[in-house]
Formats: C-alpha cells, sequence, structure tokens
C-alpha cells in the first residue's frame, strides 16, 4: 500500500550537479521523517541527509556544503539537491521514509554515477 518512488539519478561529471526526487504515496500518510541514504560497492549503507516533519534537518559531513535536502510534507516528498559531485559520491542512493504508526519503508534506490 505504501510505495516509496525515487527519482533523478544518472551519470554526471566531477563538479555536476544532480537533483534527486522521492515521493512516498498510499493512504493517511503522516510521515515522521524522510532521508536519503546511499551504498557504495563494497559498502555499508550511509545515511546522506534526513529531514524531519518539522523542518528540521542534517546531512553528513561529507556532503555538508554541496547537498541539500527539503521536503514538501504536503505530497510527502523529499528532495535532494546534490552539487558539486564528486567520484566518492556515487552509489546507490536510497530514500526512506518513517510514517507515524506504520513504521519504516524504503524505497527501490536510485544509481548515482559520478565519473569523468
Amino acid at each position: 500500500q505504501v510505495q516509496i518512488v525515487e527519482s533523478g539519478g544518472g551519470l554526471v561529471q566531477p563538479g555536476g550537479s544532480l537533483r534527486l526526487s522521492c515521493a512516498a504515496s498510499g493512504s493517511m500518510l503522516s510521515v515522521v521523517s524522510m532521508g536519503w541514504y546511499r551504498q557504495a560497492p563494497g559498502k555499508q549503507r550511509e545515511l546522506v541527509a534526513v529531514i524531519f516533519s518539522g523542518g528540521t534537518s542534517t546531512t553528513t559531513d561529507s556532503v555538508k556544503g554541496r547537498f541539500t535536502i527539503s521536503r514538501d510534507n504536503a505530497k510527502n516528498t523529499v528532495y535532494l539537491q546534490m552539487n558539486s559531485l564528486k567520484p566518492e559520491d556515487t552509489g546507490v542512493y536510497y530514500c526512506n521514509a518513517i510514517f507515524k504508526g506504520m513504521g519504516s519503508y524504503w524505497g527501490q534506490g536510485t544509481q548515482v554515477t559520478v565519473s569523468s
């Protein structure tokens, strides 16, 4: 019933930008938080950024100053604006949403490749 759909990934050159979108669909959704995680080959999945329904947000140190998370709570949608991309940003980016009274859900992931 709950579906998390990510979009916006792709191949980009170092220094380029991408904007990821994540929309959560379902009936009677009340979002507690939505966030982005990424997983590089051979690495553990790591938190990139998270934003709460009240508007507070945080990003991991490695992307501070380059990535910005934002959201539209009414649409249960979160965005990740990624600027000044580096090869080490390469990985599968997953959207996560926590819904009040429902728990945590994951999207299918979208591939981000930063390569010259």
